[in-house]
């Protein structure tokens, strides 16, 4: 059994990753980051989302001698011009407090109407080898951004988020739900043939 790394120590991304493979029939030992404590986290100094999750499945599959997984993700506001992007962590100036970044994003779309509204979470997942080989695939949840927050499920930009088809938030939706049609789900299920064909 082949081990592979994913480059989280959230739980959560690793019993949904290891759930899509074992859909698939892959039987990998799947393991979080924190398997690997004394690796430092990678810098995401990528200007794309594709770029960061390779520097973080490379630098994994380095230090461990395993194959490695790693995604990036944010969301893309279409009248922002792709913003915040790479930068949706960060918006509003100190990484991951959601609600500063939700509160800012609000702020500078105030004055923008609901056709204006369109955005989608994008997230590009990597797979690298020790050997240097590396895929890269993308997955994406188009919606439309609402003027407040609703709902207290999920984090980051989630309580704004209403995807196509929806009358719901992301925030607004069970896990299983938003699973079954967000972002990384969908390029974690873009993986699989690809973890297939170079792992077997």
């Amino acid at each position: 059994m082949t081990r592979l790394i994913l480059a989280t120590r959230n739980t959560h991304k690793v019993t949904e990753l290891r759930a899509i493979l074992a859909a698939a029939g892959l039987d990998h030992d799947l393991v979080g980051a924190d398997t690997y404590p004394d690796i430092p986290d990678v810098k995401e100094t990528g200007v794309t989302f594709a770029e960061n999750a390779l520097l973080k499945a490379h630098a994994l599959a380095q230090a461990t001698g395993h194959p490695a997984i790693a995604d990036d993700s944010g969301l893309c506001v279409d009248v922002l011009g792709g913003a915040p992007g790479i930068f949706s962590a960060r918006w509003a100036g100190t990484h991951g407090d959601d609600r500063a970044n939700l509160d800012l994003l609000l702020a500078q779309l105030a004055d923008i109407d609901d056709t204006h509204r369109g955005a989608h979470f994008a997230c590009a997942a990597a797979l690298a080898l020790p050997d240097g080989t590396e895929r890269v695939v993308e997955g994406r949840l188009r919606g439309v951004l609402r003027h407040a927050p609703s709902g207290t499920g999920g984090f980051g930009y989630d309580p704004i988020l209403q995807p196509e088809g929806e009358t719901r938030t992301c925030a607004e939706m069970t896990p299983e739900e938003k699973n079954a049609i967000s972002h990384r789900g969908e390029a974690f299920r873009a993986l699989v043939p690809v973890v297939g064909e170079l792992l077997g």
